[in-house]
This record gives structure tokens, sequence and C-alpha cells, in this order.
């Protein structure tokens, strides 16, 4: 069912009414969902394993645990419900931007077990303003943003932990089923999207964040792009005919990046007796060639894509190829429609530990017959992250703005990592070129002849 409050995306920003109560029943869900996960992913492991820094490029498991109690503490303690601190020592220690990840084992940092306890306090007492809040009068609090805003912040952490216990060596931790198998996929390899304007971003979606705001009328000519993500069989085909090895293929910054850290695969493959292998959450297995592939950077991606004679699709085709309805002119929420994601629709919320295979998820497609565009892995764009006309930063300028301009590429679709809650046809993912230790993969795209 959609939610009462989200009205068809039209681009005008309409007004709607508010459900107070069906949006603090939809709080509620997420935030509980939300610390059903946090736990998951800090109780599968001994103590030693929290406080360790299993990579520099992430923080220790037990700090982002901190972390999420605080974020939740300033904003639905003090911001919302006007409370005194609880703990005001320790908010520079998990302010993100006073510490980088690598420096924040050196910190004075809650053990586990005091980190836990605050963490469950602060979300006891957040629940306490939940059960009076009235979800009007105040930007913070139409429409429970808030809440949902806050439910967001933890599952992106849960999905930041998610990516620590891939870094983390050892035997496995998390079990989860895999996703249903599926026939090869033998639909065509591309779809035409139709050239002209359509509605971009959301006035609407009352949890959007601040960068997918607001609703933009957007003209993008014809194009193709690709009806499945890239898959690992196809992107073997680019290593073995030596496309780590030819600089025709890449950006002078790619190749820079791929020669001096010794780059010829994805991470965590290896070859071992004629086949390649990888390592997934603590388990070795032979990469299966039906999947999307999985940890490249933006400098990898856009490589094969000018390899196999194509380009990656900019941001504003990505989200025409996800969200535009051509029968009726209107931007959905989802490919599928306006109702929120199911099982049936996407592999979302570490329900599997993978992505699924190519074609799957029938009835997630969009109207234009695109796959698999929420879910499985972070797409890569061509684009850079910059505001869209009319942005204003909110609730705070480091959520986004401290972050546009050209270091950083835009990610569409979400992964087999991330909450339904945290992703949507709008969201906006993004981070360096060189990150691969993102659950992040691609599709192509090319131009139509003129």
């Amino acid at each position: 069912m959609t939610d009462p409050a989200i009205d068809t995306e039209t681009g005008t920003g309409a007004d709607v009414e508010i459900d107070v109560e069906a949006f603090r029943e939809r709080a509620l869900t997420s935030l509980t969902s939300a610390r059903e996960r946090t736990t998951l992913l800090t109780s599968c492991v001994e103590d030693p394993d929290l406080t360790a820094q299993h990579s520099p490029l992430m923080s220790p498991l037990v700090w982002d645990l901190a972390h999420i109690g605080n974020q939740e503490e300033l904003w639905l303690l003090r911001a919302v419900a006007g409370q005194d601190a609880i703990r005001p020592e320790i908010d520079g220690l998990y302010d993100a931007f006073e510490h980088p990840r690598a420096a924040r084992p050196s910190l004075p940092l809650l053990p586990p077990a005091e980190a836990r306890l605050y963490a469950a306090e602060v979300r006891g007492r957040a629940l306490d303003v939940l059960d009076g809040a009235v979800f009007r009068g105040d930007r913070l609090m139409e429409a429970g943003f808030a809440f949902g805003m806050i439910a967001q912040h933890e599952q992106q952490h849960d999905e930041t932990m998610l990516i620590t216990h891939q870094l983390r060596k050892g035997p496995q931790a998390l079990h989860a089923p895999d996703p249903r198998p599926v026939p090869p996929f033998t639909g065509p390899r591309e779809v035409l999207v139709p050239g002209g304007p359509f509605t971009m971003g959301t006035s609407t979606e009352p949890w959007a964040l601040d960068n997918e705001r607001p609703a933009h009328a957007r003209e993008v000519p014809p194009f193709h792009i690709d009806t499945v993500p890239v898959t690992n069989g196809a992107y073997e085909a680019f290593i073995e005919d030596g496309g780590y090895d030819d600089p025709r293929w890449w950006t002078a910054d790619g190749w820079a990046h791929i020669r001096r850290n010794s780059v010829h695969a994805p991470a965590y493959w290896r070859r071992e007796g004629g086949q390649w292998l990888r390592r997934r959450f603590g388990v070795t297995e032979v990469v299966p060639p039906d999947e999307p592939v999985l940890h490249v950077c933006w400098y990898e991606a856009d490589a094969y894509a000018r390899w196999a004679g194509r380009r990656l699709p900019t941001e504003a085709e990505w989200e025409k190829a996800a969200r535009h309805d051509p029968a009726t002119g209107r931007s959905r929420r989802y490919p599928w429609g306006d109702a929120d994601p199911g099982p049936e629709h996407a592999n979302l919320g570490q329900r599997h530990l993978r992505p699924a295979p190519a074609g799957s998820y029938p009835e997630g497609e969009s109207p234009l017959g695109v796959r698999q565009l929420i879910g499985d892995v972070w797409e890569w764009t061509s684009s850079d992250l910059l505001p869209y006309p009319g942005f204003t930063a909110f609730p705070y300028k480091e959520y986004s703005e401290v972050f546009f301009g050209p270091e950083y590429k835009v990610l569409r679709g979400g992964s087999f990592a991330v909450d339904a809650v945290a992703c949507r046809g709008t969201f906006r993912n993004w981070d360096y070129p060189i990150r691969r230790q993102i659950f992040s993969g691609f599709r192509t795209a090319r131009s139509v002849e003129a």
C-alpha cells in the first residue's frame, strides 16, 4: 500500500494531508527494524572484533554503534523534544566530521557494553517522544521527518557496518539464505528510453533528503540502457581481453590509480586453478557468472563501458529509466509503481548477503522493461554530485552541501545491503571514484545515433 501522505509526483509539490497515526506506525516500524539489524551486526562477533579497525577505510564497529545512538539523541531528544544531553562529553567523539575514520580507534570510545546501554537508553526515550509526537508545525516534525531521517541514518550505518564485516578477516559470522535461483536471462540486452522531459527528484516524498529535492523538469535525449546490470561473466571477458592492461579504456586518473595500486580485478577476487574465486563475508567461492559484478570502482566501471563501446548513464538517464512512465508521463516512486518495496520487487534489507542473478525480480521492472534498478548493487553513473535547481540544505549543510562538486560520483538504486527506508527512485548516493569496498556495480548505456 502506498503511504497515505505521498501524492503522485508531478513536480508541483502538491499539498497532502498527513495521517498522523499512519506515520507514527511507519516511524516505529522503521526505527525498530533498523535497531534489530544493528543488534545483529554487533552481536554476531566478539568484543575484540567490535573494537578493532578492520580497515583504515572504515570505523571500528563499536564507533558506529555509539554514533547511531548519539545522532538519535542529538535530533530526537535534543532538537525535537528539547531534552538535556545524556552524555554531552561524547558528542565530539562521534562527530563524523571531526575525526576521520582512520583516527577513530585512537579515541576514548565507549566500550561495547557501555555503547549498547547508551544506545538503548536513547532509544527508550526516543520512543516516548514518538508516542506523543503530533507531526506538524515544524519542518523537522512534518510527517515525522526527524524520525524518518534517523531511521535512514541508522540503516545507512548498518550498511557501513556490513561493509566492515566484508573487510573483516576470519570465519563467517553472518548468515542469510541465497536469492531464489532463476533461469539465465534471455531478454533483450538493452532498452530504448524515449527522449523528452520527465520529472526528476521529488517535492512530495515525506522522508526524502535534501539532495533529492525539489522535483524539477529534466530534458533527456533518447538513449539505450542495459536491461540488467553488468554481470561477473561479462566483466570477466573484459579482464581476459586485457582490459586492465590497456590504457585506451581508462581516464588518465583511472589508469594512474590502477597502476599505482596494482588493481587487476574487482575487490576480493583472485585467480586460482584457472578460475576466478572471491571472498564474501568470510567464505571463499567461485565467482558466479550470472550475478551483477560487485566491488568495482567508478574508474573500472567507466573503463568497462568504454571497452564495450558504450558509456555509463548519466544520473538523469538512470532516474528516467527507473521512474518515468511513458504511458502517463508521470514519475513513479519506484520502477514498479508507488507501492513500498516487497520481496517480489527487489533484493533489499540484507535479506540476502549477495546480489540476485541478473534478470531476477520481473515484478520490479520499470514500465520500459528495465530490471533490478532497485537493490542488488549500487550503480555508478557518469555524473558528479551536484545540487538540483532550487536546492535548500536541510536540516544541516553537512548532509549534502559540503560534498557537492566534481570529487564525488553519483551512485543510484541501492544494493542488497540497503533497507527500503533508505532507498527509492529519487535516492542519491555518492562516493569517490576510487571506492571499491562499497557494494557497487553498474550498467551501461549508449546514445541514440542521430
